[in-house]
């Protein structure tokens, strides 16, 4: 009959996947005549399979007749007694025999595995220096644990000959796929799970186990609380303070962690000591930029936080965006792009924005301009991806504007490109030779024309050298470019998108509120291209700022425009603004009309708004808004007072709308003039008023 441990052993290896460079390995080194290495230190982080491969390698040696010894260390107090009484048990020894002479005897090859290794630490200095020394040179120790081997291994000369290190980390998407098809987990659930576990055995075997008992269902994080329990049980055994949950819940949030930026999100002086917590921590890396977990350590505790306590990581989003903001302007300009990047992952929890990047440092891609080397690489790369006739188009525009090239090398290598092309700089011949560029003008034209000093663009090209526009590490910075440039290029009032695959970034670019414009799509040698487009004037860089940090904090990205800024900005014409800020001054005391006036949804009166009260009435806006128009009105004619030519003007404004007489007659008496010359210092007040706030309007 079979036995109950047979059917384990059996059950275990049919679930069992990958892991092929381990158990290679691990078999050539007990194969050996001699062996290559006495020490092979296994490590990983909780739940990642460690003792699912040390399971593995003892089948190994069942199966070649080599006789291992399996000390489960969770079971052990760290004291060489309990480690020698484990030892004689597992070797059949009698209690007075010794389990230390028992191995160095040994003529044959064994194996001695210790797993749970973390928690005999205090051990380590007696096994490297007292036990292990002594064994048979016969004897493979394999030791297991969340950590790798303390720095005394290494900075031993003979030590470091005789040990090898193997970092153990999540199945790759294969091998998962492969894992949850032996589980018989439906096909149309595997990306919702393989998003999640990132490949992690656990998290893998535990989703696996839910939908044993319940078939029916569709699997979100949210809504297997007791699965994220259990993994956070397995990365955390336990953790000193709040402060320290407080730490390690901020390192998740952000995508790279440094004392400065840990110091802003938690509001405290002095981090150092729970910077080194968080850098000794088995699931945590240490990058070229700072600390980061590792991916579904990350997944796990926002899970856990979002569900714990939401308002918690809404605050540690703001207090990071706070600091990237600070930053951004500190830092020249090259370092922006990694700023930018580090913004944008804030916004990695959203499902539209998750898919559309990669997360990973890219410390390897380098920003920087357009030599006149690399115009053939770049045409050779748009002839591959968009044919002859789009090559030619590129040709045009980067003898044209190639002060407008943005290039990203990886190791020398040019990896992509973006070239972003200011549309109005476009000449005639222009537009004959491109008609991309002409039908994003035409557009503009019809729908929102350009202003004086106002420009548009229009990302004309933009693809990376292996994967052209899909997601990748190269896309990923291409994007950020993008947000880099329309950041800072003054008196941008429009950009324009154009997407090979248009339909597959529309829940992303929506997302960053930018408008699918059908009726600017082209075609250029057969090949169609989809446009998506954002008017800066409409919803403006701080509006549009203030709709993401609120999408950013949203469970998906159902989020409007906060109602402050409801109402779309409208685009003035320069007589329009003109006619408006005369208007507003004549009723500069008259709330009833005032509140109608043109102005009131100017980009310069939104740009002034705080964000939104939670329950703020609708009239309460309005007053706000006509508050801040009176303000703005009130500065500008108060500047006037700054030049002697002017402070004449300044006063017939003064005493006819800011702070009036009865009448203009008055007016005049009381400013000791003749009624035409007050007429006319008036109107020109009004005029010089007017341009100072277009200037503002349109910058």
């Amino acid at each position: 009959m079979t036995s109950l441990l047979e059917r384990l052993s059996a059950e275990r290896q049919r679930r069992f996947v990958g892991r092929h460079f381990e158990l290679k390995l691990f078999l050539r080194a007990i194969a050996s005549p001699q062996l290559p290495f006495h020490i092979l230190h296994v490590f990983g982080p909780g739940g990642v399979g460690k003792t699912s491969i040390l399971n593995q390698f003892t089948q190994i040696c069942k199966q070649l007749n080599i006789a291992c010894y399996y000390v489960e260390a969770r079971n052990l107090e760290p004291v060489p007694e309990s480690f020698l009484s484990a030892l004689r048990s597992l070797a059949g020894l009698n209690e007075l025999d010794s389990p230390l002479q028992f191995l160095a005897a040994q003529q044959q090859r064994n194996v001695v595995f210790i797993d749970t290794y973390e928690n005999i630490a205090p051990l380590d200095e007696w096994l490297r220096e007292e036990f292990l020394p002594q064994l048979s040179d016969n004897t493979l120790i394999v030791l297991a644990g969340r950590n790798p081997p303390s720095s005394s291994w290494h900075s031993d000369p003979g030590w470091q000959a005789l040990i090898n290190t193997l970092s153990i980390r999540n199945l790759n998407p294969e091998e998962s796929q492969t894992y949850l098809s032996k589980r018989d987990i439906p096909l149309a659930q595997h990306r919702a799970i393989l998003d999640f576990t990132h490949g992690h055995p656990l998290a893998l075997s535990l989703v696996a186990d839910m939908f044993a008992q319940t078939q029916e269902i569709s699997f979100q994080p949210e809504s297997a609380p007791d699965i994220v329990k259990v993994l956070l049980q397995r990365f955390i055994k336990e953790v000193p303070t709040s402060t320290h949950r407080m730490a390690l819940q901020a390192c998740a949030v952000v995508r790279i962690t440094t004392e400065a930026l840990l110091t802003q999100m938690l509001g405290l002086p002095e981090v150092h000591d729970l910077f080194e917590w968080l850098r000794e921590l088995s699931f945590i890396e240490s990058g070229q930029l700072g600390l980061f977990p590792h991916d579904l350590a990350r997944e796990v505790l926002i899970a856990d936080l979002r569900w714990r306590n939401t308002d918690f990581y809404a605050q540690l989003h703001h207090q990071a965006r706070n600091y990237y903001s600070k930053r951004l302007g500190q830092i020249q300009e090259k370092e922006k792009h990694q700023v930018l990047f580090d913004y944008i992952f804030l916004h990695r929890d959203n499902p539209a924005i998750r898919p559309c990047f990669t997360w990973g440092e890219h410390s390897s891609l380098l920003r920087d301009s357009l030599q006149e080397s690399d115009k053939n690489t770049l045409l050779a790369m748009v002839r591959q991806y968009e044919g002859e006739e789009s090559a030619k188009i590129a040709a045009h525009w980067l003898g044209r504007q190639p002060q407008n090239v943005v290039v990203l090398r990886s190791q020398q290598q040019i990896a992509g490109f973006a070239m972003m092309v200011a549309l109005h700089e476009a000449s005639s011949d222009d537009l004959k030779v491109d008609s991309a560029a002409l039908a994003c003008l035409c557009y503009l034209q019809a729908h929102a024309p350009l202003r004086p000093q106002e420009g548009a663009t229009i990302f004309r090209f933009w693809m990376a050298s292996d994967t052209y526009q899909t997601v990748s590490p190269t896309q990923s910075l291409i994007f950020i470019n993008f947000v880099q440039y329309f950041q800072n290029t003054p008196g941008l009032a429009y950009t324009f998108l154009p997407c090979a695959e248009a339909d597959a970034w529309t829940p992303m670019l929506s997302y960053f509120d930018l408008m699918r414009l059908p009726e600017v799509d082209f075609e250029v040698g057969g090949r169609h291209y989809g446009v998506y487009g954002h008017d800066w004037r409409v919803v403006s860089p701080t509006a549009w700022r203030e709709l993401l940090a609120k999408r950013e904090v949203a469970a998906d990205a159902e989020v409007e425009v906060s109602t402050s800024v409801s109402q779309p900005m409208l685009v003035l014409s320069r007589e329009d603004f003109v006619e408006g800020v005369q208007n507003a001054l004549r009723n500069f005391t008259r709330a009833d009309t005032l509140q109608n006036n043109p102005l009131m949804r100017s980009r310069i009166v939104y740009e002034q708004l705080v964000p939104d009260t939670a329950g703020e009435s609708t009239s309460s806006k309005i007053r706000d808004r006509m508050t801040t128009l009176q303000t703005l009105l009130k500065q500008a004619a108060e500047s006037l007072q700054s030049s002697p030519r002017d402070e004449k003007l300044y006063r017939a404004v003064y005493r006819t709308y800011l702070n009036p007489a009865p009448t203009q007659e008055q007016a005049a008496e009381l400013l000791d003039l003749p009624f035409s010359t007050y007429r006319r210092h008036l109107k020109a007040g009004m005029i010089r008023i007017a341009d100072i706030l277009w200037q503002r309007e349109i910058s």
